[in-house]
């Protein structure tokens, strides 16, 4: 039995999940050993279609690949690496269901998924270091979206401009 953990100052549960997304580009690389091991500790199974050294390679293949966990119903998060977060979340957000975003500080990390509904966490390996995107993480895999009728409204508006409303 594994025991949970929680949120240092705040005791909020990191709820374990059955299947984590995951992948990297090359200059996600260096991340991803702490990375993995962290979702392991939160999963029973990662789907890991990253990058398995720095050769290069391209970030919207990589991120295509690690969204489609979602699209499947396979997932409900993916965590995505690149040099700075940002064209992983420009690729995942051209796919029509996924909400993704950039962080580089833990406040957006929850926020991102408390206002935003985001599935799917952004980090620029060389931006952010080894501890601070574990802690993002932490905090990614513990938010929960709001029941409040604004955000929840604010959501459903954003889907109405992925179909082209």
């Amino acid at each position: 039995m594994r025991k949970p953990e929680t949120l240092s100052g705040d005791e909020q549960l990191i709820p374990y999940r059955d299947v984590i997304g995951f992948a990297n580009d090359h200059a996600g690389f260096p991340l991803r050993p702490p990375v993995l091991e962290l979702l392991g500790r939160h999963s029973g199974r990662i789907i890991d279609v990253g990058a398995q050294s720095e050769e290069p390679v391209d970030f919207p293949d990589v991120t295509r690949r690690a969204v489609q966990a979602i699209l499947d119903k396979q997932t409900d998060r993916v965590i995505l690496l690149c040099g700075t977060g940002a064209g992983a979340c420009i690729a995942a957000n051209k796919v029509r269901g996924i909400r993704a975003a950039v962080a580089h500080d833990t406040y957006v990390a929850r926020q991102a998924v408390v206002h935003d509904d985001v599935n799917v966490l952004c980090i620029g390996a060389w931006i952010t270091g080894p501890q601070i995107a574990l802690d993002i993480i932490r905090h990614f895999l513990s938010a929960q979206f709001s029941d409040e009728e604004h955000f929840r409204r604010r959501v459903a508006k954003l889907t109405l401009l992925e179909q082209g409303g």
